[in-house]
């Protein structure tokens, strides 16, 4: 249900860019979304669908560009991309590291007219 708020901010976002730029209407909507973050797109468009009529972004089109997760070790600092069953760092073997990708999530772009 998380994704109701979410997509009134985006809402939000995108029409005040657009009356920033003086725009018609919103043709399309570029999402950044990291694959760590709860987010759903399926859920995202459904009540983007519910919200976006009479608004500036009405059958805007949606786009999801999904970011993988990717750690940093901790203790030799190799970036890599862990699995759901090894999170161990390929160089050193050790466990874990920090979060560096895939908990994003923005408005990257908007097209208007």
């Amino acid at each position: 249900m998380h994704e109701l708020a979410i997509t009134e901010g985006i809402l939000r976002i995108v029409t005040a860019h657009a009356v920033k730029a003086d725009a018609d209407h919103v043709t399309d909507i570029h999402l950044v979304i990291g694959d760590m973050s709860s987010f759903i797109n399926d859920s995202i468009q459904f009540y983007f669908d519910l919200l976006s009529p009479q608004t500036v972004a009405e059958n805007a089109t949606l786009h999801f560009h999904r970011l993988a997760v990717r750690f940093r070790c901790w203790q030799c600092r190799h970036e890599f991309a862990p699995t759901k069953l090894d999170r161990c760092c390929p160089q050193c073997n050790a466990l874990g590291g920090e979060v560096i990708a895939g908990k994003e999530f923005y408005v990257e772009s908007i097209e208007v007219n």
